[in-house]
């Protein structure tokens, strides 16, 4: 079953809403990143955690030991828990997402994503994070960085829906768009 994004924001909300009165944001999303990529990494614990033919009580025993072993605060231990017993372990990529929007957007910030052929240099990345920032009213840029080997040269972000292509392969494109169209 794929996670419902509604599902999966309110739960990030609770979450978030709790957090931020404990004045725990970011210390909470960094435990629930740690959790969703330990979910993502493991497919074994996902599908113990979303059977529905293993007990309540077993798999929430599981989630409160392996949040335990991951080190996580006790809040997202306990969220952990909650969810699984709720039956909604198959959301927590998607609750983990949503909550990471949320902490973003209170703070300020954007995620860029970057697609470069050659990784980024400290002064490219200080710059590129600069004028993103400008367009974007001042926010802060947060890149999260692929080197894609297919690329001709220079570089594609993505802020959301906005897309910035600034690579070769789009400005062939755009010059044989404007070529046949005379």
């Amino acid at each position: 079953m794929r996670a419902s994004q509604a599902v999966a924001k309110s739960y990030a909300k609770a979450l978030f809403q709790l957090a931020k009165e404990r004045g725990q944001a970011e210390p909470i999303g960094e435990g629930l990143g740690a959790l969703t990529r330990l979910s993502a990494e493991t497919p074994e614990l996902a599908g113990f955690l979303s059977r529905p033919w293993i007990g309540v009580a077993a798999k929430r025993a599981a989630a409160v030991e392996i949040a335990n072993r991951a080190g996580v605060p006790p809040l997202v231990r306990d969220f952990l828990a909650l969810v699984v017993a709720q039956g909604r372990a198959d959301h927590l990529e998607a609750i983990g997402s949503a909550y990471r929007d949320m902490v973003d957007a209170d703070a300020g910030r954007v995620r860029a994503r970057v697609r470069t052929s050659v990784a980024l240099g400290d002064e490219e990345r200080k710059a590129l994070a600069g004028r993103i920032s400008r367009e974007l009213g001042g926010k802060q840029v947060v890149f999260e960085e692929t080197v894609d080997p297919a690329l001709l040269g220079g570089f594609v972000v993505q802020v959301g829906s906005l897309v910035l292509d600034g690579s070769l392969d789009g400005q062939l494109a755009r010059l044989k768009q404007r070529l046949v169209a005379g």
